[in-house]
């Protein structure tokens, strides 16, 4: 397909007469030939999404087993299996790497259905004219310059500029992420400073005709449309890392710079210092560095991530990626939608403005639920004639319905304009009946809404006369629009002629209003006697006849209410130094009013830049702009994506909320892409990294503490799996320096019994403790921080290590002492020996007890976060227990691990190890909870 010629005979035709679209787009009124269809197929290809081939499956699956931590692994694997006598070992090692690498491929390499998704919102079918004969084709043979046909209910296939329309309405929502219809027209149009989506006289692939018909020339086809040019986005971008996966590749070189280290010390403290031959020195080294591999660590990261993803879900948050999980805990700005996300989605009418007084309306969204209040005392259409008569002809002038919830949608919906959705629904408040007044005052005929007369106008039968008239016209539309044609004016129940003040006062209060972010209709009525300037058949009303001479009545005020919980967390996200910024395709006085109402911006003046405006904007003034408090309104897709693209050059980690196709480019380009659930387009979901199931904003804070709190749980486990780390090398240490004397107290299948066994349940239990208190009052982690940080370090290696490699050890000679031998007589083979060894392994899993309990807090006490509240660190101190028991006592595993069963003077050294582990580390705490509180330190 050649987009390239295509987009260069795209001009822009929105300021050319009907007649003129035909020569510039080299067609006519009764389409183009066959012929000339053949001809254009050939120069611009099919009318189709084209989709870029990605990574094969096949790469994607083997990059799983060879990151570095894997490639580790996959050595250490081998110098068991090869170089020692332990072959299991290595067998055991190379299975945690390939259950590693299943794990993760199935997780984070689901296949991205986003482009099948874009596909699936074009019609299969269009209407044209060819050969000056309507046919119905494939939507992909389409070709510029084809007379496209559209009416209620199609999918439009691709860009046209329209040639004829009859009370054309368009639901943009999937490009421009806004609800109401668009209405549209033929007419030129000469404004220049007008986003691509406000142009009334062109139509978009993707888009849906809600209302009327039209006739339209197409422009752009496949790729080089609106439509296209967001797929082409959406699927020009790479794969990047998330921050955890970073920290994950970086934390495992760190591992193995300690490891080799480790083993590289051992070698040359083997050759030279013990005078080990180098073949065994060699073996024992590449033991140590078997040792210090956590080998647990990727198992244990993935499915801590994994409970992350199960609590997510309970905070109506569905992740679709594991490492999305900690994104969030390191998100610093969130890019919001308004309208849905922010706000309700649901139009409701609060203010009832009448000549003489002013009325409050309770109750939010389509629900008729609420009440109307002068002051706090309730009125009803009952007893005030004025509220009667505005609400009767705001909902009698209305083409829209809202449906009750049932079992297919479970909230109210709405049937066309939601504008106008909320005026039957204020008319219910009110104690009137949509059906009732229908019956009453049927609809006779309709003069539509038109964009320059800012209005509309329906007339009805009346059952009682009114001024002796049978019919009345209800008009309502823009206020300043509407009122100019008003004669009268109806106050406190009675008709008197309008005077300039009071169409003062009326624009007082539309401008009023309107500074609020509120949107503002006027409601008027006219009588339609037999005045002599009528014409007889209903047929010829026109607006020119029938609008004038109109009654003032009231204004009717609405707006689309912010969520209820959303101030809450914005607040929230304010004392976690995370940003929120608005980017909408809502106009930027409405964006503001609802930033300043739930506290987005706090600024008198905040600046608000507009699609138009940010065209003109380069990057570097965006990013100034960018650092101060800002809005951005009725912006285009590939707008939003450059400021995405901006904050993150700016380092900033970006979480990005939306649901519509025009989204699609931002949420795949976003740190962390958040979809809505309710309201989301296919596209938006396959996109995103995680849904809202509730589309609601606060479950994004909510999902944000979560995810720092799987940061924080992650280097707890780090700590506590590094803790056995030093009580696993000292043993070996000391065989190695004593030149043997002490036969080795812990075997390397012991060691692995305790990576892979004892210590996986408690680390996981650690991966599920709950934020701690003020994780939300802290600004979000720099990305140069480090999950294995020196803190990290020192506490794993020189404080809890330490401590479990003096009791492993005391433990070892323990029970040497037991059993009767000294230092110079150590038993170095048979049970003795596998009894003395297995009590090594047993004080360091006894030890990791205390440890597990430790690495819960940094600073509170463990006893008043309760010692026992982690069910699944309990469970998973049983397990282990159960395990070393297993170890110790069933015959079959005594060759296997070096093992042999203990007596009762063991276990009692045992039951005590975690005492002085705990109680050590409480002493640490409360030195540090002094100091933290500037107290004396003890």
């Amino acid at each position: 397909m050649s987009n390239e010629a295509q987009e260069k005979s795209a001009a822009h035709y929105e300021d050319l007469h009907p007649n003129e679209v035909f020569d510039a787009l080299a067609t006519r009124a009764t389409g183009h030939t066959t012929a000339e269809v053949a001809t254009l197929q050939q120069k611009y290809g099919a009318n189709e999404i084209a989709e870029v081939k990605g990574e094969s499956t096949i790469i994607k699956f083997l990059k799983n087993f060879i990151s570095l931590m894997a490639i580790l692994l996959w050595v250490g694997g081998a110098v068991a299996f090869f170089f020692t006598d332990t072959p299991q070992l290595g067998i055991a090692i190379w299975l945690v790497n390939v259950i590693n690498g299943l794990f993760s491929f199935f997780q984070e390499n689901k296949a991205s259905k986003a482009t099948e998704a874009l596909k699936k919102m074009l019609p299969q079918y269009a209407r044209v004219v060819r050969n000056g004969q309507e046919e119905k084709i494939l939507a992909e043979d389409l070709v510029p310059g084809d007379i496209m046909l559209i009416e209620e209910g199609d999918r439009i296939s691709a860009d046209a500029r329209l040639i004829a329309t009859t009370d054309l309405q368009v639901n943009q929502s999937a490009l421009t992420g806004e609800s109401n219809p668009v209405r549209k027209n033929e007419r030129p149009v000469f404004q220049k400073d007008l986003a691509v989506f406000e142009i009334k006289n062109q139509v978009f692939a993707g888009t849906t005709v809600s209302a009327g018909s039209g006739q339209g020339v197409v422009t752009n086809i496949g790729m080089a449309t609106e439509f296209g040019k967001i797929a082409g986005l959406t699927q020009s971008m790479e794969e990047v890392k998330s921050p955890l996966q970073i920290e994950l590749d970086k934390l495992t070189k760190q591992i193995s710079i300690i490891a080799v280290s480790i083993g590289m010390f051992f070698l040359v403290a083997a050759v030279l210092f013990v005078k080990q031959p180098v073949a065994q020195a060699f073996v024992f080294s590449l033991g140590m560095i078997v040792a210090f591999i956590p080998e647990g660590l990727l198992p244990t990261v993935t499915l801590s991530l994994a409970m992350g993803v199960q609590r997510m879900a309970k905070e109506h948050a569905l992740v679709k990626k594991l490492s999305s999980v900690e994104t969030l805990g390191s998100t610093s700005v969130i890019c919001s939608d308004k309208t849905g996300t922010l706000t309700q989605n649901e139009m409701t009418v609060n203010h009832v403005w009448l000549p003489h007084e002013e009325l409050t309306v309770t109750g939010l969204g389509y629900a008729p639920t609420g009440d109307i209040l002068a002051g706090s005392t309730k009125v009803s259409a009952k007893t005030d004639t004025n509220l009667q008569l505005i609400l009767t002809a705001a909902a009698l002038c209305s083409n829209a319905r809202v449906l009750p919830p049932d079992e297919e949608h479970p909230r109210y919906t709405v049937l066309g304009d939601p504008t106008e959705a909320c005026l039957g629904v204020v008319a219910e408040k009110a104690g009137l009946t949509l059906a009732d007044l229908e019956r009453d005052l049927p609809r006779l005929r309709e003069l539509p809404f038109d964009s320059s007369r800012k209005r509309m106008t329906t007339i009805h039968q009346l059952k009682e006369p009114l001024a002796g008239s049978k019919r009345v016209a209800f008009t309502k539309g823009a206020p300043k629009e509407t009122s100019e044609l008003c004669q009268t004016i109806a106050v406190n129940g009675e008709l008197r002629p309008m005077t300039a003040d009071d169409r003062k006062k009326i624009m007082a209060a539309n401008d009023q209003y309107a500074r609020n972010g509120l949107r503002v209709l006027a409601v008027t009525y006219r009588p339609l006697d037999n005045a002599s300037d009528l014409p007889k058949a209903m047929s010829a009303y026109t607006p020119e006849n029938i609008e004038q001479d109109l009654t003032f009545v009231g204004l009717v005020v609405m707006a689309d209410p912010p969520r209820v919980e959303v101030a809450a967390a914005v607040e929230k996200c304010r004392q976690a130094a995370i940003r929120i910024i608005m980017i909408t395709g809502d106009y930027g006085l409405t964006a503001e009013s609802i930033a300043k109402r739930i506290g987005i911006v706090q600024g008198e003046h905040p600046r608000v830049v507009t699609g138009q405006e940010l065209a003109k904007m380069s990057d570097e003034e965006l990013k100034t702009a960018l650092a101060d408090e800002i809005i951005f309104a009725r912006v285009a897709p590939e707008q939003k994506y450059r400021v995405v693209t901006n904050l993150q050059a700016m380092g900033k980690v970006v979480a990005v909320t939306g649901d519509g196709v025009n989204d699609a480019p931002a949420l795949k380009k976003a740190d962390i892409g958040v979809a809505m659930g309710i309201t989301g387009t296919d596209v938006a979901k396959e996109s995103a990294d995680m849904i809202l199931t509730d589309d609601n904003f606060a479950s994004i804070v909510r999902a944000v503490e979560e995810g720092r709190a799987v940061y924080n749980n992650i280097q707890k486990f780090l700590l506590y799996i590094f803790n056995s780390n030093m009580s696993e090398a000292v043993p070996s240490a000391a065989f190695l320096f004593s030149r043997g004397l002490i036969p080795l107290p812990l075997t390397v299948m012991q060691i692995l019994a305790v990576d892979l066994g004892t210590d996986m349940m408690p680390a996981l239990g650690l991966g599920t403790e709950d934020p701690e208190p003020g994780i939300m009052e802290r600004p979000p982690r720099k990305l140069s921080d480090s999950l294995l940080n020196k803190k990290i370090v020192i506490k794993a290696f020189l404080w809890y290590g330490l401590l479990e490699a003096i009791i492993s050890m005391t433990a070892y000679f323990y029970t040497n002492w037991l059993n009767g031998n000294t230092f110079q007589t150590l038993a170095s083979s048979g049970v003795e020996y596998r009894q003395a060894t297995t009590m090594a392994l047993g004080a360091i899993i006894f030890c990791q007890i205390g440890a597990a309990m430790n690495c819960r807090t940094e600073s509170q006490s463990v006893f008043k976060l309760g010692l026992f509240k982690n069910r699944l660190i309990n469970l998973g101190i049983i397990f282990e227990i159960l395990l070393f028991c297993a170890l110790t006592y069933l015959p079959f595993l005594h060759q296997l691990f070096n093992t042999a069963p203990l007596g009762l003077p063991h276990w009692i050294f045992l039951i005590l190890c975690p005492v002085p582990m705990v109680l050590l580390d409480e002493l640490r705490k409360a030195r540090l909870r002094r100091k933290n509180q500037g107290g004396p330190v003890l």
